[in-house]
């Protein structure tokens, strides 16, 4: 099992940045695929972007590509998620996961998450 903390989140102008951090404790984290998800009031919650266990492959949400950019560091057991150009449209709350099986974008499939970090864009 694994336990993992977002931090990062904040309120940021429109076209400004933010990273987010999720660590990871618990079982060793380079046996996670590691994805982004993220859900705005009354929506479901949408895929952003998701890593390998090695980080050699990532995908991201067409919303999303070329703006953000996810990354992991294995020996500090975290995931990050650089935020770039950002839009009313990406406020939400943002929440990291951790899989053990195939990669995949489909959140039903990842097994852990984190509690979330609020992300608030404004105009």
């Amino acid at each position: 099992q694994v336990q993992l903390v977002e931090s990062g989140g904040g309120l940021v102008q429109a076209g400004g940045s933010l990273r987010l951090s999720c660590a990871a404790s618990g079982r060793t984290f380079n046996v996670y695929n590691m994805g982004w998800f993220r859900q705005a009031p009354g929506k479901e919650r949408d895929f952003v972007a998701a890593t390998t266990r090695s980080g050699a492959l990532t995908y991201y949400a067409d919303s999303v590509k070329g703006r953000f950019t996810i990354s992991r560091d294995n020996a500090k057991n975290t995931v990050y998620l650089q935020m770039n150009s950002l839009k009313p449209e990406d406020t939400a709350v943002y929440y990291c996961a951790a899989d053990t099986g195939v990669f995949t974008t489909r959140a039903e499939t990842y097994d852990y998450w984190g509690q979330g970090t609020q992300v608030t864009v404004s105009s």
